[in-house]
């Protein structure tokens, strides 16, 4: 752990503000991480990390309770990403705070989190008449979970991928697996993931895909990383000539986190899976 993770509020006692308090947002510089797997300002990919939050409420001008739950887009181009922690006290801080309206609420939040990101971040806000409109979701493409394989190694190990990609054979198709498991950088709390690999070029062999993405299960690094490690990785490995990462964690403390990274694809569903 560095000394910039060593001051984040992961891990910490924490008070709990229920005041509008937007000093609570704490950013990480995405480099940080980004320079140990070789990228630069110059990104071989686009993409959002899509939150979702289900613990959301404020008070109306008469002070009753409102409730919500949230979607947020924060751009992967963005100078940082936003310690989860830091967002659920953040969110929490809204709780006894009066607006006038949802959409009051949601350009604050809008602009508070764009500040700290560093880049404009999309806010919806759902009111609890329309959660019956929600629904869950299946990763499409073929699941690989079922395939009959000794692992013997749970330390992440890319090389895993070396071979993997067989030229002869051309392809364009939609691998998932929801094995995918890591640890919180700083707490080493799991996180338990499914993940969404689309590509187009030479065949990758999916035994060690699927041996490459349970390498991850002791491996200490937060969500968005994890993802951007794996489009790495396979492009380093793989080559294909289009690939598509998209992985949809559970949540904790009321948020999930779903990093999507791509180098042709622009539209991305928030596909609600049912552990979420």
């Amino acid at each position: 752990m560095n000394e910039y993770e060593a001051n984040l509020p992961l891990g910490k006692l924490t008070l709990y503000k229920s005041e509008y308090d937007p000093g609570l947002l704490c950013p990480i510089p995405r480099q940080l991480k980004r320079e140990e797997i070789g990228l630069t300002d110059d990104l071989p990919f686009h993409g959002v990390d899509i939150w979702n939050a289900y613990e959301l409420s404020w008070l109306t001008p008469q002070g009753k309770p409102v409730v919500a739950m949230g979607e947020l887009r924060i751009p992967c181009e963005s100078a940082n990403l936003i310690e989860s922690k830091s967002i659920k006290l953040y969110l929490n801080s809204f709780n006894q705070t009066r607006f006038d309206d949802f959409e009051s609420v949601r350009a604050l939040m809008s602009q508070d989190l764009g500040g700290a990101a560093g880049a404009p971040v999309d806010v919806r806000l759902l009111s609890a008449a329309a959660f019956a409109t929600e629904s869950f979701a299946t990763l499409p493409g073929q699941c690989i979970d079922e395939l009959d394989i000794k692992i013997d190694h749970y330390s992440l190990n890319a090389e895993l991928l070396k071979g993997a990609a067989d030229p002869r054979q051309q392809v364009s198709e939609t691998l998932h697996s929801h094995l995918l498991k890591s640890n919180c950088l700083v707490t080493n709390q799991p996180d338990w993931g499914s993940l969404l690999v689309r590509y187009q070029g030479a065949k990758i062999d999916q035994e060690a895909l699927l041996r490459y993405l349970i390498s991850f299960r002791q491996h200490n690094e937060f969500h968005e990383q994890c993802v951007e490690r794996i489009y790495t990785d396979l492009i380093r490995f793989c080559q294909p000539e289009q690939l598509t990462v998209y992985a949809r964690y559970t949540r904790r403390g009321g948020l999930d986190i779903n990093p999507y990274r791509s180098n042709f694809e622009y539209d991305v569903e928030n596909l609600r899976l049912a552990r979420q």
